[in-house]
Formats: C-alpha cells, sequence, structure tokens
C-alpha cells in the first residue's frame, strides 16, 4: 500500500513539473509574440507616418499616385512579413509547449496496448 502512495507521489510530481515546464514555454512564447506584435505595429506607424509627410510635400498629382503606390506594396509587403513570422511564432509555440507532455502520451499508449 505504502509502495502504491509512493507511486502516486511520484506521478503528481512529474506531472506539476512538466505543467511547470509548458507553462513557461507559453511565457516565453507569447512574450515572443507581444514583441513581433509591439515591434510591426512600431514600424507600421512610423512607416505610414512616413508616407503622409511624403504626401503633405508633393506638388503634381503623379507624385502623389507614385508615393501612394510605394507606400501600399510596402505595407502590403510588410504585412505578409509579418503574419509568415507570426504564424511560424504560434505553431512554434503550440509545438514547444505540448512537448513535455509527448512522455506521458507514450506511457499511455504503451500501457493501453
Amino acid at each position: 500500500m505504502n509502495a502504491q502512495f509512493e507511486d502516486f507521489q511520484k506521478l503528481g510530481k512529474e506531472n506539476f513539473e512538466l505543467a511547470l515546464k509548458s507553462i513557461d514555454t507559453q511565457s516565453k512564447g507569447l512574450q515572443a509574440i507581444a514583441t513581433e506584435v509591439a515591434d510591426y505595429t512600431k514600424k507600421s506607424f512610423e512607416h505610414s507616418s512616413a508616407a503622409a509627410e511624403k504626401l503633405f510635400g508633393v506638388k503634381t498629382f503623379d507624385k502623389a499616385i507614385e508615393i501612394q503606390q510605394t507606400y501600399v506594396k510596402e505595407a502590403y509587403e510588410g504585412y505578409v512579413a509579418y503574419a509568415t513570422k507570426l504564424g511560424e511564432l504560434v505553431s512554434s509555440l503550440a509545438k514547444d509547449a505540448a512537448k513535455p507532455y509527448e512522455a506521458i502520451v507514450a506511457k499511455v499508449a504503451t500501457v493501453a496496448k
């Protein structure tokens, strides 16, 4: 009976440690995502402000159209790069957060067979 209790305690301790590892990984991943969002927001605002300043100083309609086209193209490319990187960060977060539990799943699968 005492051996079963010790096994149960050991299992509880192992699961708690795995949960802590997962939480730590999630925390780091969410911090990386928040940093990426903040960086993109700052760059986007600066890019918009620079384009607006250029537009205010323009003297011809053709130059205004050129500035606007350049701005839209660069904004689109920046957003695609941002969305790609953000997607990679989220995917990495999910994989890394699940890693600590892979051993438990493997054990359960072995026992179930």
